[in-house]
């Protein structure tokens, strides 16, 4: 028997044939009249692609999505954590410069006095000192282009200077006693950035290293510096971590690596997509045995705070300072195809008790900075603080020391910062950057007499030939600061120290300047007294940790603790 179509089985077609011409009509009119409808955007990835190509194909004037696409991704980390950033391409190099330990340039440090760029220092080995450019030296033009006495920004020059290893820059130099300009061609190399600033003897049998990054290179500059001091009768050490932000993780888990056990935890790590990693000690680390010190500061982060809680929680050595800033966050970096760079968080390290160090956070606060403030405003920087943690926070070292995390390295010696010496007088001239200004003037006004002075002993003995304080006090009441002789008497100690450190510096680097400033670091006397005190056979610290917050104030080694020239 055939099959008959029904009256229904005919109309259907032909409803479902007007729909789709209707449907056709509607959009081709659509268009022509959007603005009373709401669209529905079904984009190809995901929405912030779809609104981006959105705004590419139908925004009503020209637009850059490059410029909005810069804008947007660190908007978006922002809303992740304090420390997922994005980096342009134009600042990727420069960002990279101090981990990577070195950069491609003509090796000077430089500053801008007077609208002139003058060399402080060239580079040891670099192209500047091998062609005979002298610290004093005044950069007048760079490639044919005049950059002194114009107002030239102080951190273009560098942008001028740097470049490949292997391409040349034209330089003008004026230098003092002659009349023309000395014109030399520079072939750039690569310059190292050393991450270790000095090792010396601090003291009979203590040596004292420096670490400013945890850099590429940190951990091959410690074993040089540990070489050197124990030529010198190194048999106990102080490593020096205030003010270092922290850097690579395994240039601190190497350095941890040298003084713990085989086996002994450093640290570990996890994250929501990252299992856990454990980082243990090889034994086959050189100075397992040497009683350690080592000092911590509220601008201490990130790997300082691992190398610390390794220490620490394994009872190896004590720790001596402020507590530490509490940044307990692993990065991990990822380049784009444009140059521009790109950190996210990807996992948490713990300190071997399981300390997560990491202070707390909100996402997208930008009150996060603001801590180490409160720090301050609460007074909490003055004594141990009484502060009752919570039992969530607490944890034990090997030896069964109770240690604390939630938000930074508690030191197990606690030193107060130290407000004696402080007047009106000293603040003054400090806003005013007097003591650096001098100091420089006067080093440029010395250069024949003390090219050739090479020790810290050398300049020492220049020096303490001179009138510097008479000098400081005529030059500061020149620029706006009046002599008052009863502040002057109390901050004399600090002025003079700081007045050698820096002049010291100028003509001798960091050899010169870490020998004076030890006079009035409160924090590294503390220490040498702690070696002094202790019986070395029972040298680590007992159970009682002291509870401590910190500030951020005005420091008697803030002033000169960071270099102030330029570098390039």
């Amino acid at each position: 028997m055939a099959y008959q179509n029904s009256k229904k089985d005919i109309l259907y077609p032909i409803a479902l044939a007007v729909v789709l011409v209707v449907g056709i009509a509607i959009g081709l009119i659509l268009p022509k009249n959007r603005e009373n409808t709401n669209l529905l955007v079904y984009p190809k990835t995901d929405k912030l692609s779809g609104v981006i190509n959105y705004i590419k194909d139908e925004y009503v004037d020209s637009v850059s999505i490059p410029s909005i696409v810069e804008k947007t991704i660190p908007a978006v980390l922002k809303n992740l954590d304090p420390h997922s950033i994005y980096i342009p391409a134009s600042d990727l190099q420069a960002v990279n410069e101090p981990l990577e330990g070195g950069f491609d340039g003509v090796g000077i440090q430089f500053n801008m006095i007077s609208d002139t760029a003058i060399v402080v220092n060239t580079i040891p080995g670099g192209p500047s000192e091998r062609l005979g450019i002298l610290a004093g030296d005044r950069i007048v033009t760079v490639n044919g282009k005049n950059i002194a006495g114009v107002k030239f920004p102080l951190d273009s020059i560098p942008k001028l200077l740097k470049g490949h290893t292997g391409t040349k820059v034209n330089v003008g130099i004026k230098r003092k006693g002659l009349k023309d300009l000395i014109q030399f061609e520079i072939t750039r190399d690569k310059i190292p950035i050393y991450s270790v600033d000095i090792a010396y003897m601090v003291a009979p049998s203590v040596g004292y290293i420096k670490i400013s990054t945890f850099a590429k290179t940190t951990y091959f500059e410690f074993i040089q510096a540990m070489q050197k001091l124990q030529k010198k009768g190194l048999s106990k050490l102080i490593i020096d971590l205030r003010g270092n932000s922290g850097g690579y993780m395994d240039a601190a888990t190497n350095i941890a690596n040298e003084f713990l056990a085989e086996n002994q935890l450093i640290v570990y790590t996890k994250g929501h997509n990252r299992p856990r990693e454990n980082v243990y000690a090889n034994g086959k680390g050189e100075f397992q045995n040497l009683p350690l010190e080592i000092l911590i500061d509220e601008f201490s982060a990130s790997a300082s705070e691992i190398l610390a809680g390794a220490i620490q929680d394994n009872d190896r050595g004590k720790i001596i300072g402020r507590r530490s800033f509490g940044k307990g966050l692993v990065q991990e970096q990822i380049f784009f195809s444009d140059g521009s760079g790109m950190r996210l968080t990807i996992a948490r390290y713990y300190t071997p008790s399981g300390r997560s160090i990491q202070k707390p956070y909100k996402p997208g606060d930008d009150d996060y900075y603001n801590d180490i403030s409160r720090r301050y405003l609460h007074g909490e920087f003055e004594v141990a603080d009484s502060i009752q943690f919570a039992d969530s926070l607490k944890y034990q070292t090997i030896g069964g020391r109770v240690v604390y995390g939630g938000g930074g390295i508690m030191p197990d010696v606690f030193v107060p910062l130290d407000t004696t010496g402080i007047t009106p007088y000293l603040q003054n001239v400090s806003r005013r950057n007097l003591i650096y200004r001098f100091a420089f003037k006067f080093t440029d006004q010395h250069r024949e007499k003390t090219r050739s002075l090479k020790t810290f002993e050398e300049v020492d003995k220049y020096l303490n030939h001179s009138n510097l304080m008479d000098e400081f006090v005529q030059f500061a009441e020149k620029n706006g600061v009046p002599k008052n002789q009863k502040e002057i008497k109390i901050s004399g100690e600090i002025i003079e120290a700081q007045l050698k450190a820096t002049i010291g510096r100028n003509i001798i680097d960091n050899e010169g300047f870490y020998p004076y400033i030890r006079e009035i670091d409160e924090t590294l006397q503390r220490a040498i007294q702690e070696f002094n005190n202790s019986n070395l056979s029972s040298y680590y610290p007992s159970s009682q940790v002291d509870a401590l917050l910190m500030v951020e104030a005005y420091m008697k080694t803030h002033l000169t603790t960071d270099r102030i020239a330029s570098i390039a």
